[in-house]
């Protein structure tokens, strides 16, 4: 049994304990400062709680002390502390966060630590990324990789179709951040919610356009190598018009908190959603142009008796897989690991990431 802490007692947090609680392979701490959240928590033998203020450096390396490791499902904001105290705890560091500033500053954690330091664990950050690399590799020289990712109410009833299934925080932080693309050739950000388009997948519309993070550290990896790599998120057409009125028109992007509040008390959260992943890569082989498609729809399910959405799947299951190849020295036991480094073959064949493959909705194209 290996020892872990899971810090965010949140519907993200709970889900990580449940699968690996369940695996019967580790032991799991889950650490958050709310006691209620902590009270509804699954009971388990191997699930305990600790009520504790991840701002308080000292009381979460002694926490982390004796692990194997910790696993970050905390609001982004909270990611250099955690990050931090696992360094000074000498334990393995893996979190979820979208955020492009913290996992940089991560990273410069990482090069003094002696311990595996894996930001982006999740599906965009993280899956999306091995998805990526993995068909980027069967090319000869590179075209475009483009990455498009939607967690989606199956069922959209409101003017924004869309339904919180995820931390509120960090669909705010996507939807302002500047984003990285690579444009011919060239490394440079864009702005969030622009650069919008429209595709059909299955006889449903969909709209993309640009949000922050998804790309995690691809755009460093394949700098050089390729024309154009981009990467957008999904959701059903209109509701970009309306959150760039909500964060342009009415200047709630300098009031987070306010659209926060409003997000949380409007939109009701489902289970009953679908996460969509669409990597589309193009290139030379063999002195042809060749394009090459994964698209996968991944839905709610019922997972060691219990239905969880479908980004509590994918999320869950990604940073759970991430850990137990580093529990079985799949991956470098010590400092910064990318996304793109790890092989998706080896990632669907692990327990949690076998997940990713509902075999009567996932379809991979290749044309």
């Amino acid at each position: 049994m290996k020892n872990i802490v899971v810090i965010g007692a949140g519907k993200i947090g709970s889900t990580i304990a449940r699968l690996l609680a369940h695996s019967g392979d580790y032991s799991v701490t889950v650490a958050d400062r709310s006691k209620e959240q902590l009270d509804q928590i699954e009971k388990h033998d191997a699930i305990s709680v600790a009520e504790i203020d991840i701002g308080d450096h000292n009381a979460l390396v002694t926490l982390l002390t004796g692990k194997f490791a910790v696993l970050s499902a905390a609001p982004f904001h909270l990611t250099i502390a955690i990050a931090e105290a696992a360094a000074a705890a000498r334990v393995h560091y893996l979190d979820l966060t979208e955020d492009v500033e913290s996992t940089r500053r991560v990273k410069a954690i990482a090069e003094q630590a002696e311990t595996a330091f894996i930001p982006q664990c999740g599906l965009a950050p993280g899956f999306i990324s091995i998805v990526a690399n993995d068909l980027a590799s069967r090319f000869d020289t590179l075209d475009s990789v483009r990455m498009r990712v939607g967690a989606l109410p199956q069922y959209p009833s409101n003017a924004l179709n869309y339904n919180l299934t995820w931390s509120t925080d960090g669909v705010i932080n996507e939807y302002i951040e500047p984003c990285e693309a690579i444009v011919e050739g060239h490394l440079i950000e864009v702005p969030a919610l622009e650069e919008r388009e429209e595709f059909s997948l299955d006889g449903v519309t969909y709209e993309a356009f640009n949000t922050s993070g998804g790309l995690g550290t691809l755009c460093e990896t394949l700098k050089g190598k390729v024309r154009t790599l981009n990467y957008r998120t999904i959701r059903y057409p209109g509701h970009a018009a309306i959150m760039k009125a909500l964060l342009n028109d009415l200047g709630l992007r300098h009031r987070r908190d306010v659209l926060k509040d409003i997000l949380e008390n409007a939109l009701p959260s489902t289970t009953q959603d679908v996460v969509i992943i669409f990597v589309t890569v193009s290139g030379r082989r063999e002195g042809r142009l060749v394009q090459e498609t994964y698209a996968n729809k991944v839905y709610s399910s019922v997972i060691a008796g219990r239905m969880l959405s479908a980004i509590q799947i994918t999320t869950a299951a990604s940073i759970c897989a991430v850990l137990d190849m580093l529990a079985h020295s799949e991956l470098p036991a010590r400092g910064f690991v990318r996304q793109e480094e790890i092989r998706l073959d080896a990632f669907l064949a692990s327990r949690f990431g076998h997940h990713y493959e509902q075999k009567s909705n996932a379809e991979k194209m290749a044309s």
